[in-house]
């Protein structure tokens, strides 16, 4: 069995629904975590829409709020859904805000600092996010 998120009729991903069960458990755990809706919608009868204006400022946010993430535990443990989330939405023509920009939430730290690795760049930083993404997008062929 399959499930299939949609934007209108172009099928964007079809994963398994053990795969998808837990891509929508984290997309509302990002979702709480930004305080944003993600645009996509429920999985009613193996499918979704993805509502793609609402998707893209998802994104745009979960990319920065991963960019400015300065504890290496949550950092790792994002990269995985932020490089899935990119992946998707390449497939659905969005173009994606890879410029960094605000500041990171209220301007406060939450959690206790875990210092991340530092990144040779931002240019570094911006193209190993890319290539995991892409390398995951060759996987949810449709």
């Amino acid at each position: 069995m399959s499930q299939y998120y949609d934007i209108g009729d172009e099928t964007l991903w079809n994963p398994s629904n053990r795969a998808s069960r837990l891509f929508l458990g984290q997309v509302s755990l990002y979702q709480a975590e930004l305080g944003l809706p993600s645009g996509i919608g429920p999985m009613q009868a193996d499918e979704c829409q993805i509502d793609p204006v609402v998707f893209q400022e998802f994104v745009d946010a979960l990319l920065v709020w991963h960019r400015r993430t300065p504890h290496a535990v949550m950092a790792a443990l994002s990269e995985g859904f932020v490089a899935t989330v990119l992946a998707l939405a390449e497939r659905a023509g969005i173009e994606v805000n890879w410029q960094p920009s605000g500041s990171a939430e209220g301007g406060s730290l939450k959690d206790l600092l875990v210092p991340a690795a530092p990144v040779s760049s931002e240019a570094a930083w911006v193209a190993a996010l890319q290539c995991k993404s892409r390398e995951l997008g060759r996987f949810m062929a449709v």
